[in-house]
């Protein structure tokens, strides 16, 4: 599973809301809604992700993390 950091990056941003992200990052209230409400990055476009690490000036794995899935990981 991929986690999504947004949040925790919005907060350390002081960044308050969806609308001000929208504005900073070009991007619509869909795609960060998506990303801020589920945390899940599985269909979301890469697009949507880099144009998010320049509004943050963050690297990708800053963004998002890979969390194996409890299962998968009980498996091996």
């Amino acid at each position: 599973m991929l986690k999504c950091n947004l949040r925790i990056l919005m907060a350390e941003h002081r960044i308050d809301d969806i609308t001000e992200l929208m504005k900073l990052s070009g991007l619509s209230r869909n795609s960060i809604n998506k990303l801020y409400r589920e945390e899940n990055v599985e269909t979301t476009k890469l697009e949507t992700l880099f144009k998010l690490c320049d509004t943050f000036q963050c690297q990708l794995s800053d963004l998002i993390e890979y969390q194996p899935d409890q299962e998968e990981a009980e498996n091996k």
